[in-house]
């Protein structure tokens, strides 16, 4: 931290007033992960249904029916899940908000020393790190304590409607890659289209999945093709002997 002043450490902490701070990006990321996999968990689960369903029968309508249920359904589940998960963490994040807020205004003193610590502890010396926290708390208190203690920005709480909204969305345009791949062609070619479509999204869903958690692709996407070829596999023939053994 040599030779930097109180208010370029300032600058640095309180982060989104000179671009994206790390909890944005992060934020950013589990967005773009969620709806990755939103659209991953669309793609299979479809991919599942209208597999066995014409492993069974050959009906368009059948499968018309069988493809768009569980397009709702699924896309329904993914949202309430999502709210709820997200509602909870909203709601945990705003009772440690209300905390800090009232350490602030009963013991304001001891909070600044709080966070002087935390600066001193990240490698300022003392008079440095008592002017940056001196300098945070007459900016935005709250925001000082929220953003070093609690990791969380009191202007961007995460959001249950946009969140269940994303995550229905992101299911169903992955649900309509194998519900349009086995309505569209011809009954002859319904199964093959299908799983060249299926395999081609998991391919690239495993590969975005991979680049935002910067790990290798060839991974990520080995599993999500062998996880999505599998539920087909057994979907088709969970299709096909329930076609036989109901003489359907």
């Amino acid at each position: 931290m040599g030779g930097q002043t109180s208010a370029e450490v300032a600058g640095e902490a309180d982060g989104p007033a000179q671009g994206e701070s790390r909890a944005e990006l992060s934020s950013r990321l589990n967005w773009l992960r969620a709806a990755v996999l939103g659209a991953n968990d669309g793609v299979v689960s479809t991919a599942g249904i209208v597999t066995g369903v014409a492993g069974a029968s050959g009906s368009r309508t059948a499968l018309v029916v069988a493809g768009v249920a569980g397009l709702l359904a699924g896309a329904m589940s993914m949202a309430a899940g999502e709210y709820v998960s997200v509602s909870t963490q909203r709601d945990t994040e705003q009772a440690a908000l209300a905390k800090e807020r009232r350490e602030l205004a009963e013991d304001p003193e001891g909070e600044l020393d709080e966070l002087t610590d935390f600066f001193r502890g990240a490698g300022l010396d003392e008079g440095l790190a008592r002017r940056v926290a001196v300098e945070l708390t007459e900016r935005d208190a709250l925001a000082a304590h929220a953003h070093t203690e609690l990791g969380i920005d009191p202007e961007a709480l995460t959001n249950p409607w946009q969140a269940a909204f994303a995550s229905a969305a992101a299911f169903t345009l992955g649900a309509l890659v194998p519900l349009l791949a086995v309505l569209l062609p011809p009954e002859s070619w319904r199964l093959g289209v299908t799983v060249a479509a299926v395999l081609l999204a998991l391919t690239a869903s495993g590969w975005v999945s991979a680049r935002l958690g910067g790990a290798g692709p060839l991974r990520a996407v080995l599993r999500n093709v062998a996880g999505g070829s599998l539920a087909m596999v057994v979907t088709y023939s969970g299709g096909v002997l329930l076609d036989r053994v109901t003489g359907g």
